[in-house]
């Protein structure tokens, strides 16, 4: 491998790649997209990433040179699991025909040697539909549809899948699936009943481990951290993602009983409403052994510090935790999806992560959880976490020569 990438990095051509992400609900499609990025950028391949994203904050993140962003028109996606224009007043169809639009113009000026499309793989709402095609008729570019462990249960998979022809579109558009996980621990091609045709494009990458992003940090970052003066000892973290729809546990966490000695923090997330932020901040300002941060640009830093954790399960959440190998306890969303759940589950069963249904959410079943003596779960034994160092493994692969012939998903 060293040696293909080493080849490679001589060479003066740069390889262009584009990663899209709908980002319609939370910060996890970014987040991921964005690590994947900071991977590939700071690696020996000579690369120029550009991130298509629903978050504009994307812009402001430590990135290596090499790697920018271009922001759409933010789509939003509530609980019930319906789209709608996040800002703008346009109806449902003029925000997608808009997203659509830029999309396709932007790849048709980028040129994208390989495109790597986050989750959806005709995008939300079919938005990737023209660029798709577009790209299979040109039939110069990779298409890369990568994955998340768990999407659903898998009778809801089959349901939404079929109705959406997901698994048309990744026979027709795509030349791999790159599963952000582990199937020891999740099988995909197993659980789903995904067809052969289908199953054949799959590649599984590992994890993501987490602590890379620590490596990727700017100075203003770490300075912005240290300004905060947080307690450096016994911190137990409340996360709830982008905090969308994380007001419930923030609020119980905040009337929780914490040991003595311990700090509590909770991080809210950009997208908490404003109402319930405020309400966390008085709560605080009654307890000198709790702080609520709104938003930081790079969480790791705080998780790296904690003792403890308790927090939602999406999958960038629970990547960190094993990551850094936190005593955690995760209550999952359980709706519109029960990834957050069946993934919860599958990690308590292997004595990875304790595990609370939300309808038994209370302030006393969190404090109880507090007073346990838990030892630092032994992660490193069941996961492969190894989900960046194959990821430009991949790459390379893909850009070597005898990978030049034209995309396999384009032959048709």
């Amino acid at each position: 491998m060293s040696s293909q990438i080493s080849s490679l990095s001589s060479n003066t051509r740069k390889c262009r790649i584009a990663l899209y992400s709908h980002d319609t609900m939370g910060l996890g499609h970014k987040r991921r997209n964005l690590l994947i990025a900071q991977t590939l950028g700071f690696s020996p391949l000579k690369t120029d990433i550009l991130m298509i994203s629903g978050i504009p904050d994307a812009n402001s993140l430590p990135t290596p040179p090499g790697v920018d962003c271009l922001t759409l028109p933010a789509l939003h996606k509530n609980i019930d699991g319906q789209y709608q224009a996040r800002k703008l007043d346009l109806s449902l169809q003029e925000i997608i025909a808009l997203r659509s639009q830029v999309i396709l113009a932007t790849i048709k000026t980028f040129k994208p040697d390989i495109f790597i499309v986050d989750n959806v793989p005709r995008g939300a709402v079919r938005e990737l539909d023209p660029t798709l095609e577009y790209l299979r008729r040109e039939g110069k570019t990779h298409c890369i549809l990568g994955l998340r462990d768990i999407l659903d249960e898998p009778a809801s998979v089959r349901r939404d899948w079929k109705r959406a022809a997901n698994e048309e579109a990744i026979q027709t558009y795509y030349d791999q699936v790159w599963v952000y996980g582990d199937r020891n621990i999740y099988d995909l091609a197993k659980e789903y009943h995904f067809q052969p045709k289908t199953v054949a494009k799959f590649r599984y990458t590992g994890y993501l481990d987490q602590r890379s992003r620590l490596k990727y940090l700017n100075l203003d970052t770490v300075q912005s951290f240290k300004s905060l003066n947080l307690p450096s000892e016994r911190l137990v973290l409340c996360l709830v993602g982008g905090g969308q729809d994380g007001a419930q546990l923030a609020e119980t966490f905040a009337h929780a009983e914490l040991p003595p000695g311990m700090n509590g923090i909770i991080l809210t997330g950009p997208f908490m409403p404003r109402e319930v932020r405020q309400k966390l901040h008085n709560y605080a300002a009654q307890r000198d052994n709790l702080r609520v941060l709104e938003y930081l640009a790079e969480p790791t830093m705080l998780l790296h510090q904690a003792e403890r954790v308790i927090a939602m399960g999406g999958y960038n959440t629970t990547c960190e935790l094993l990551s850094f190998g936190k005593r955690s306890l995760i209550l999952p969303r359980v709706q519109p999806r029960k990834e957050q759940l069946i993934r919860a589950e599958r990690l308590k069963e292997l004595g990875l992560i304790d595990f609370l249904h939300p309808d038994k959410l209370t302030s006393a079943a969190l404090t109880d959880w507090l007073k346990l003596d838990i030892e630092p779960p032994p992660v490193r034994k069941f996961v492969d976490l190894k989900g960046l160092t194959h990821i430009p493994q991949f790459v390379d692969e893909i850009l070597t020569p005898a990978h030049q012939e034209p995309p396999h998903a384009k032959a048709s």
